[in-house]
């Protein structure tokens, strides 16, 4: 039955990483639930797909609750691992939106068990009764955990966001300006109010604190930017967790990803990866969602 297995491999992945924002996770939960089906008795599974979304999202909940004190000692802001993702999937706005940074972080504030609700019920619509099956509580209890999470994710994600066309202008403007070095067109880009936050988690050196306002950001991030220049850096644009994004590169490897949050021409997020051990997702080969 290998064959049920792999038809269903992208969905797995995508529950895997949108319940716990890793793709080193995501793809060992994903061979967990593979030597798990191996085991199985497959004449007494009815639903393979069932079956195994259930298999993904336990085994995510265990590593995602044992994970929540490793991340409670992590050095610096905590951000999901950043994602290629294919043009295809940011065409279809609601999945994009699932995967995209900005929900990824919001969705780290609810309880594992919020998290696995809120993501079977709103991203893959699965009923009230079905979800009471994976995660073992009362249908009640499903309902009422899905409300408090949808109320939860709407109170915090961006009310006001740019569609992708003008989001991959903003970037690219941004990326432009960064390259020419000019403090002014930069702060062009930037909302007064903007947020960055930084993810070197101990390895490589970041900002431990988020910078507020966009003298400050701006600022900070022309002389990170212009050292990895002199050290043959660059900029590229790219798909990045169903959104435009820019890849940092040096000598050819990639050494980070910007996401971006935008609206009103002006950016007013970003969050910046470059803890090597959380970039497995920007290969070529990764996993898609």
């Amino acid at each position: 039955m290998s064959e049920d297995f792999e038809e269903h491999r992208r969905l797995l992945f995508g529950t895997a990483y949108r319940m716990l924002g890793s793709v080193a996770d995501a793809e060992d939960i994903v061979q967990d639930a593979w030597l798990a089906w191996h085991r199985t008795d497959h004449a007494a599974v009815e639903n393979p797909r069932a079956y195994l979304v259930r298999t993904v999202t336990n085994l995510s909940l265990n590593r995602l609750r044992s994970a929540q004190v490793v991340r409670e000692a992590y050095v610096g802001p905590w951000l999901p691992e950043p994602l290629l993702t294919s043009p295809d999937i940011a065409e279809e706005a609601e999945l994009a939106d699932t995967v995209s940074m900005a929900v990824l972080v919001v969705l780290e504030t609810l309880s594992p068990t919020e998290r696995a609700v809120f993501m079977l019920r709103e991203v893959f619509g699965y009923s009230h009764t079905e979800i009471a099956e994976v995660v073992g509580k009362s249908e009640a209890s499903v309902r009422q955990s899905a409300h408090r999470a949808r109320e939860h994710v709407r109170a915090r994600r961006p009310r006001f966001t740019a569609k992708a066309a003008e989001q991959r202008e903003i970037v690219e403007k941004f990326r432009q300006a960064c390259l020419g070095g000019d403090l002014g067109e930069v702060l062009t880009v930037l909302a007064p109010d903007v947020v960055s936050w930084a993810d070197g988690g101990g390895i490589v050196t970041a900002a431990r604190r988020p910078l507020h306002g966009a003298d400050h950001v701006a600022r900070w991030w022309l002389g990170v930017l212009a050292k990895a220049q002199a050290r043959d850096g660059a900029m590229r644009l790219a798909e990045i967790n169903g959104e435009p994004g820019l890849l940092l590169v040096h000598q050819g490897a990639t050494i980070g990803a910007m996401t971006f949050e935008a609206a009103d021409g002006r950016i007013t997020a970003l969050r910046v990866t470059v803890n090597p051990e959380k970039l497995r997702g920007l290969r070529p080969d990764a996993q898609a969602v």
